[in-house]
């Protein structure tokens, strides 16, 4: 099972919430405070998580979950209403980068995703998400403004009321927002799967002992004889990442017939369309 269906189950399912998308990120800069460093708990992965509300008038909410190392149970820290985010910062327009901002009325969270893929997975729901918060907020709040025009007096973008406030996305790439498409969520997840099954099957870095550190302080410039650990082998490795490589490569070619028959069909509707029209023009006269 994975990651994010357990957070799904064991901290959303409870409070009547679906999980829309669960990353996993840290601190660029991390807090420090002194006076609780004793009663710190170790290490701990924390995942940046947008949920949904199952009935309406649905809410949208983020939350922070975290999980301590070597204990399986998944703990609620933070949670802010989507009403509280004022700002998203991408952090560079131009590139993939795993850094982002969040801005709520009281605070400043500077987050690094473990991947570029989870924070651009994680940028393109909550912005198409968030859009539809606000457009249903704007049909609660002028419901009899919901079927007008925007161009004729009286539309949404004449009205006098008080506007709602909306989240703003600032320094995102815009294929994670008006240009978005179905084609880039299946990379980012495939990304994603491949850099987490390369990281469980990759063992940790062993930590050098100390006595081994002063040693070679002392005789620098001398080489070390000491023969290195043997590496684990490569070729289950090399056969699942080409395993994962083909099968994204098939779901891909999948997906570009599935659009060229959307296409074909789109025409042939475009045609009958003009075709019927043409024909109700020449029998009505």
């Amino acid at each position: 099972m994975s990651i994010q269906s357990v957070i799904n189950r064991e901290i959303f399912a409870p409070s009547d919430q679906k999980l829309l998308v669960a990353i996993e990120a840290k601190r660029r800069n991390k807090r420090k405070l002194p006076f609780l460093a004793a009663g710190r708990e170790g290490k701990y992965k924390t995942f940046i998580c947008l949920s949904a509300t199952n009935k309406p008038p649905v809410q949208l909410f983020i939350t922070k979950v975290k999980q301590f190392e070597g204990s399986p149970r998944l703990i609620k820290r933070s949670q802010w209403n989507v009403d509280q985010l004022r700002q998203v910062n991408g952090v560079n327009p131009n590139r993939d980068c795993p850094e982002f901002d969040l801005v709520f009325d009281r605070s400043l969270d500077q987050w690094m995703a473990a991947s570029d893929a989870e924070k651009c997975m994680f940028i393109q729901v909550l912005y198409h998400a968030c859009q539809n918060y606000w457009i249903a907020k704007d049909v609660q709040a002028n419901p009899g403004e919901a079927g007008r025009d925007p161009q004729k007096p009286g539309g949404p973008e004449s009205r006098k009321g008080p506007a709602v406030p909306r989240t703003n996305f600032i320094n995102c790439q815009s294929k994670l927002m008006e240009d978005a498409c179905t084609m880039n969520m299946v990379i980012y997840r495939c990304k994603i799967f491949l850099n987490r099954m390369k990281s469980t099957m990759l063992p940790p870095p062993r930590p050098r002992p100390a006595g081994q550190a002063k040693s070679g302080a002392k005789s620098a410039g001398v080489k070390s004889r000491t023969p290195s650990p043997a590496r684990p082998p490569r070729g289950s490795m090399k056969k699942a990442v080409r395993r994962a490589s083909q099968a994204l490569g098939e779901r891909g070619d999948r997906l570009w017939r599935a659009e060229d028959k959307t296409a074909h069909m789109m025409d042939s509707a475009r045609l009958f369309s003009n075709t019927a029209h043409k024909l109700a023009l020449k029998y009505s006269c």
